[in-house]
Order: C-alpha cells, then structure tokens, then sequence
C-alpha cells in the first residue's frame, strides 16, 4: 500500500514542533487549540504584551539523528526521553495495569505498586477502557485520587477500541471514540489524559474520521497527545497524511510489542517512522508474557500471568520451549553483566532505536524495584554484547530491501 506524505522531511524539521504536533495554538478563550485558561489552557500571563516587548532567541544545536535525548532523574536515576519527536519527556520505563489493576492483584498491592513506581521516577502510567472491564481505570483513579499527586507529575494514557456489547460501543467510530474517552474519564475521575492510542485500527471507520476525531478530543481538552497501538505501519503513514492534508493532529507515538521474541516491527518498521514523520514507540511486554522471568535466576514466576490459560499455553507449546532454550543461553550473559535475565530482557528492549518507553507488568512492589534494576544494565549492553545476544538468539531482522 503507497501513501503520499504531504510535507516533505525538510518541511517537517522547520516547522514549529508545537504547531505540528499539537496543532494549532489556541488564542484568547481557548480557539481552537484547547480549553480557555485553567488547568489545560496556556498558563495565564505566560507571553510578553505590547510593542515594545523583545524576545530573545536562543538557538539549541540539533541532537544528532536518531539519538533520542535523555536525562538522568534526581535521587531516582530514572532516564527521561522524549515521547516520540514530541515535547512530552516520559520515563524510559512505564507501569502498565493488564492483567493486574482490577483484576489479580488487591487494591492495597495495586497502591503500593503504583507508589513504589511514582517515588522511583516512573512517570507513565498506561491503562485501558477493557483492562478488567473498566476496573482498571478505576483503580488507578482511586490510588491517584487518594495520593493527591500533581496532575502536572505523570503521564496517563488509555486506550480506546472495545468497551461495551452494543455495535456503536466498539471500533473507532467518531461516536465512539469521543463517548468512549468521556466514560474512562469518568472512570478515571480525571479531567484529562496525556495520550489516548486508537487501540487496533478498525476497516469499518475511515481514516479520516478517525483523525478528525482524535483531533477533536484534544482540541476539547480531553487529551493531549494521540496514539495508535498494533497498527500497522502503512496505517500510520496513511493516518499521518490525512492529517497533513486537513490541517489536523497526527499521531506521535505507536505502541507494539517488543522483546527477545518479536523484534520485527520495533527494529526494522518503527525506526524509520520516527524519522520520517517523528511517531515514537512505546513497547509492552519485554519479558515476553512472563515467558521470560526471574524463575531461572532462582526466584518464582509472576504468579498472575502463570494462571492465564493462553499464556499457559503459549509457554508450554513447542515454540515456547525453544524460546525458553534460548532464555537459558542468555544466563551466562547475565551472570557475567551481575543482573538477572529479566532485568537484561528489559535492558535490551530499552537500547532500541525510536523507543521512548517501555511498559513493566508487575505484581508486587518488589517485582517492581527488581526490574527498575535493568536502568544499571541498559550502560553496561556494549556493541559487541548485544551482537553476542544477536547470535545466541538467531532472530535478528533484516532490511529486505
């Protein structure tokens, strides 16, 4: 599938990142750009008045192409990328609630888990409207509701596809895009969230009715940011153009699925998106749905993936076992590094071209601050160790060009 793009890479590098990633900026009332003063509008009394006002310009030199640029957190050693080519500095490391919030782990773990990741520098915090049918967002509206957090501190994102029985509760319909976000507000008890992602695409919507919708929740102030998750990378080229072309919002991050197992989009699709048209990724999974885990150093699996039939399933098919074959070859390599072979999993995921965060599944506080542990390994993954893990497990992508 051919799209045209409809700016070309030098006109995407001088225009102004704010007006093309956050379309255009609201004037007195709000405009078009989001809601009047308060907590989503430009700070009151943030610009210069009158003629004689001077700005000064100080000019930055360019990080260099394809670096995304990091910084170490205070007291925390949490690294700090940008989302994407976006303004939006997130954690390199996320917290994600499948499978968790809501649902197997208590309420009282679900807040000491979310406190934990909070006071060690994760600032992203990622849910759906179907995690748990909708539990999820309210437990972790509740846990931030109760610690009383600054809005301004972490990122939200949900997602937006499935959530109801009825044919006009699902998909990516205008309708439903724009009710579906109002109801994980509400769930949530938030005003706004930092990204919504179009969680799968959806054949039965146009894509233009898409982008004019997502376009439209930010513009109302009900998100920030907009997304894709599991789309493929033709849709987003194809969303991305259709923004050009109406002077709407395009999308500044995808979030895939990434580990030792799944590398093909992430390391070959993805990296030129974010060249091109600045779309980032976010990843999910680095340990491979518990298939890798700490269990092979010695300590026990997560006890709340081990009771999902499919993941059950999937560990113990014959695919499976080759995979955990190849776990096992990787545990010199993390006996040699000092770390265990999840925290190198994790690591691993994070050296990854155009990644800006990638998401934990966790079950407990402690299994949180063991993975936390894989920010010391990500220094220590040299070129030539991650080409020894290339060889070990015999999956590396190639361009087929």
């Amino acid at each position: 599938m051919q799209v045209s793009i409809a700016c070309t890479e030098q006109n995407l590098r001088s225009r102004n990142s704010e007006d093309r990633l956050c379309g255009p900026r609201p004037g007195p009332g709000g405009g078009n750009g989001g809601p009047a003063g308060g907590v989503h509008g430009n700070p009151p009394g943030g610009g210069a008045s009158g003629p004689k006002a001077r700005t000064a310009v100080v000019l930055r030199p360019p990080a260099p192409p394809g670096v995304l640029r990091e910084s170490t957190g205070r007291g925390t050693g949490m690294k700090y990328r940008n989302l994407g080519k976006s303004g939006l500095r997130v954690s390199c490391l996320g917290l994600g609630t499948w499978v968790t919030f809501g649902s197997q782990i208590s309420d009282e773990t679900a807040e000491d888990v979310l406190t934990a990741a909070y006071e060690h520098g994760i600032n992203l915090f990622d849910t759906t409207d179907v995690y748990a049918a909708g539990k999820a967002e309210r437990t972790l509206g509740n846990i931030l509701k109760s610690k009383g957090w600054r809005r301004s501190s972490y990122v939200i994102t949900t997602k937006i596809f499935g959530g109801g029985q009825a044919e006009t509760e699902r998909g990516l319909s205008r309708k439903h895009i724009i009710e579906g976000l109002r109801e994980s507000l509400e769930r949530l008890q938030l005003g706004y969230v930092d990204i919504v992602f179009a969680s799968r695409s959806d054949p039965n919507s146009p894509m233009e009715e898409i982008v004019r919708a997502m376009t439209y929740v930010i513009n109302q102030g009900l998100a920030l940011y907009w997304g894709t998750s599991r789309w493929g990378a033709a849709e987003i080229m194809e969303a991305y153009s259709v923004a050009r072309q109406f002077n709407l919002i395009p999308p500044v991050c995808e979030q895939a699925e990434h580990h030792l197992f799944q590398r093909e989009k992430v390391e070959m699709q993805l990296p030129e998106l974010y060249h091109k048209i600045g779309v980032g990724s976010v990843t999910w999974s680095p340990l491979a749905c518990g298939l890798i885990h700490s269990k092979y150093d010695g300590r026990v699996s997560d006890p709340c993936k081990a009771t999902i039939k499919w993941l059950k399933d999937k560990v113990q098919s014959e695919d499976g076992k080759k995979q955990q074959a190849k776990v096992m070859d990787l545990l010199p390599i993390a006996h040699q590094l000092g770390c265990t072979v999840a925290q190198l999993a994790i690591a691993w995921c994070l050296r990854s071209e155009g990644v800006s965060s990638v998401l934990l599944g966790v079950s407990s506080a402690e299994q949180l601050i063991e993975h936390l542990g894989a920010l010391q390994v990500l220094s220590q993954l040299t070129p030539q160790t991650v080409m020894e893990i290339d060889g070990l497990l015999g999956n590396k992508p190639h361009s087929k060009k």
